[in-house]
């Protein structure tokens, strides 16, 4: 993970994702989950988007190739729990060359690599079924819908134990700012309840119900 990409990267995607709701913003990957969850990424989306394979089909690609250190290869298959586009190989390389992680919205596989040298990769589970010959590169850099979200290249990926998210580039000083106002009540909640008071007196003060809600 590379935090200075940005301090975002300090927040956990639960406090993203609330600030995004009063933002009025999607961004949260549904049905995504990390392999374990050690896992955290903070990076800029490297987008690439998959097709059914064609006749001839063609290949699943080496857009590795071109992911610089820190970016996050953000894969669109579809969807697809049928077959893999990540495995052993791309793990490796991504490793050794410092990417922050990867994000499916499929499956991947080897993932014993991946969870030995603590390679982050959110996906929709593990499937040891090669895409070759099933699925083939569409395009590279252009917009991917990843869990319900549409992805563009250079946004914002950050992901923890509890799942992964897009920043909107638009929004991110506005995600910012949101995002540590509700964790600065969230905290001071905390340090109510472990002083003696209420839950139900703790979050009224701090308007809980509502640090969430566009105004």
């Amino acid at each position: 993970m590379t935090e200075s990409v940005s301090p975002l990267a300090t927040y956990s995607t639960a406090t993203i994702s609330d600030a995004l709701d009063k933002l009025g913003r999607p961004g949260s990957l549904l049905g995504l989950a990390p392999l374990t969850n050690g896992a955290r990424i903070c990076g800029r989306a490297f987008t690439v988007r998959y097709v059914t394979g064609g006749h001839p089909v063609g290949t699943v690609g080496d857009y590795l190739d071109d992911v610089g250190p820190g970016q996050v290869p953000v894969l669109d298959n579809q969807g697809r729990v049928d077959c893999t586009v990540w495995g052993d190989i791309l793990t490796a390389m991504a490793h050794d060359r410092k990417v922050g992680g990867t994000v499916i919205d499929g499956v991947c596989r080897d993932v014993e690599r991946a969870l030995g040298n603590g390679y982050p990769i959110y996906s929709r589970g593990r499937f040891m079924r090669t895409g070759k010959d099933r699925v083939e590169v569409a395009e590279v850099g252009g917009a991917v819908s990843i869990g319900g979200v549409n992805v563009r290249a250079g946004q914002l990926i950050i992901g923890d134990a509890d799942g992964v998210l897009a920043v909107p580039s638009d929004l991110e000083n506005e995600v910012l700012e949101v995002a540590a106002a509700i964790q600065a009540r969230e905290e001071k909640i905390v340090e109510a309840i472990l002083s003696g008071v209420s839950l139900a007196e703790a979050r009224l003060a701090q308007g809980y119900h509502t640090l969430q809600r566009g105004s």
